[in-house]
């Protein structure tokens, strides 16, 4: 423990696995701390009875070849470790909206034609908003880019639609451009995405992320500990330290500035960085301490909203569930056609009411990744949002696993289940195990203020100019992570090389490192031609291994 550090990495969510990537391989002593016994945050995957469960990582976007996603990956030296499987091509969303129902493929100009058959009056309107989207999202992707005196005088007119719908929510800019309340809720479905409704989200916010999947959805092989095991693989050949089961109890300030860490046990870690991957609140008033910092940061996190939290069923079915027309693609189960009115309804404290749960994301793991289909069972991944204050009674609890804590969370499965009903019917006849995780759930594993998904709220006062900056006001200690540049994998990921180059005294996109020996192997996940041979023979491992259990 005398050992010190350039820097130490709090909290090994993607942001802190980017980060500490990119300081490594820039020569870094780096330190990762994780308090989980395995690295990755939301991205992390576990076993519950030999099944294999990804609370956070459900797809990724812009996967292929040229596209943004697949040069982060190649440029940061990690693509040769990762496969990705393509969900469903015709569907890798299946919007099921109150009885209507509409399969979105991947392509923009599929998507926009397949739009234009359903709703053929709304035509003009379809194609003029679905290419606003595309082309906020390009040109909002070309600002990072830009180098020296002439990009910054031609900022206005390279990112003009930025400017003239930045300040307006997703309600406002679709209500213009589009009449039918059913394909409202189609292009707006992807709210799932940032966790907020139409009313409250910001147009930009909602434009990156559903331009972030119009070349379709991809799903990592091995799920999100596939993603992770790639950084930690990479992070440790270039002399990185992870160390798991290793809670921070505080930041350590002198004189203003970061010096290191205290670990839970008492232990004392010196670096002449530290960054947190956790989100602002936990890092400033329980890491930190409000002690040791000013006035206006105290006022704003205060004043600071975070996304929704969630529940997850992680359910395995003895069925064969593609009988039932579940496939690769997701479910994005609606009651019905407005989604400000279902989001209200979401998070209302009494969550108990009603027989089903009124919007629930559904992704069937097992055929997203068909090398971990184990020939019988199938796995799910069901998620629905909620007000934390459902849960806020179980909060002050030393131990929150109380007789009332169970009760409550039987019935929410049941509740579950309910919904689960509709899509497999006489799902509960072919149960091998469902269990439920919770906002309590969401803060013992990743200490995530008020079991937030998505750190800080994504509305018009949470991004861009408004969102929490890498660098902070105390001097050697930074920020990363969900609450910073953007959410989700890819906003996360690419969170963590804003930070490390905010470090190095860099640009984000000098940190990716061209290397043509780099490719992300991308495989079909339901045509099974298309897999190469390794890919068979593991999943044929995985029914052996199976077999030879269910005989014993």
């Amino acid at each position: 423990m005398d050992k010190k550090y350039d820097s130490i990495i709090v909290g090994s969510g993607a942001g802190g696995l980017a980060t500490a990537l990119c300081l490594a391989r820039a020569g870094q002593e780096v330190l990762l701390l994780e308090q989980h016994d395995v690295p990755g945050g939301w991205c992390h995957s576990f076993m519950l009875n030999g099944q294999r469960f990804s609370p956070g990582l459900h797809y990724v976007g812009l996967i292929g070849e040229g596209d943004s996603t697949n040069e982060l990956l190649c440029g940061l030296g990690i693509a040769n470790d990762m496969v990705f499987f393509e969900m469903n091509k015709k569907g890798y969303e299946h919007c099921h909206i109150g009885q209507e129902k509409f399969d979105m493929p991947s392509g923009i100009e599929h998507l926009k034609t397949e739009l234009c058959k359903r709703f053929p009056e709304e035509k003009k309107g379809i194609n003029k908003y679905v290419d606003l989207v595309k082309t906020i999202h390009t040109q909002m992707m070309v600002i990072p880019n830009m180098k020296g005196f002439w990009d910054h005088i031609t900022v206005p007119f390279k990112t003009k639609y930025v400017g003239k719908y930045g300040l307006f929510t997703l309600k406002r800019v679709i209500d213009w451009h589009i009449k039918d309340p059913l394909l409202k809720t189609i292009l707006n479905v992807q709210c799932g995405d940032h966790g907020l409704p139409p009313n409250r989200a910001s147009f930009l916010v909602h434009c990156m992320l559903m331009a972030h999947y119009f070349d379709g959805g991809f799903y990592p092989m091995g799920g999100g500990g596939g993603y992770v095991k790639a950084f930690t693989k990479r992070i440790k050949s270039l002399g990185g330290e992870i160390r798991t089961q290793s809670k921070v109890d505080r930041i350590l300030v002198a004189h203003g500035k970061a010096v290191g860490v205290k670990l839970a046990n008492g232990s004392i870690i010196k670096a002449d960085q530290v960054i947190s991957n956790a989100d602002p609140n936990s890092t400033f008033l329980d890491l930190v301490g409000s002690e040791n910092i000013s006035n206006k940061l105290r006022k704003r996190l205060n004043t600071t909203k975070y996304s929704v939290t969630s529940l997850i069923l992680f359910l395995t079915l003895d069925v064969d569930v593609t009988k039932y027309g579940i496939d690769s693609g997701n479910i994005w189960k609606i009651s019905e056609p407005d989604l400000d009115t279902v989001f209200g309804k979401l998070t209302k404290k009494d969550i108990l009411n009603g027989d089903e749960f009124n919007g629930v994301f559904v992704s069937c793991t097992s055929i997203k990744d068909p090398a971990s289909f184990n020939g019988r069972y199938h796995n799910f991944e069901i998620v629905t949002f909620l007000d934390y204050a459902a849960f806020e009674e179980f909060e002050n609890d030393k131990d929150y696993h109380t007789e009332a804590y169970a009760t409550f969370k039987k019935k929410l499965i049941n509740k579950m289940l309910n919904t689960v009903e509709q899509l497999i019917p006489d799902a509960r006849k072919h149960i091998i195990q469902a269990e439920l995780g919770t906002p309590m759930t969401n803060n013992y594993y990743i200490n995530s203020t008020r079991g937030n998904v998505y750190g800080t709220e994504k509305t018009l006062k949470g991004v861009g100019p408004f969102a929490f900056k890498a660098k902070t006001e105390i001097e050697n200690l930074y920020l990363t992570g969900a609450s910073t540049l953007s959410h989700g994998v890819g906003g996360a990921t690419n969170s963590g090389l804003e930070t490390a180059a905010k470090i190095l005294g860099c640009k984000a996109q000098d940190l990716l490192i061209k290397d043509d020996n780099q490719k992300l192997r991308i495989y079909d996940a339901e045509d099974s031609e298309s897999w190469p041979e390794w890919v068979h023979q593991k999943r044929k491992d995985r029914v052996r291994r199976f077999k030879e259990i269910d005989i014993a």
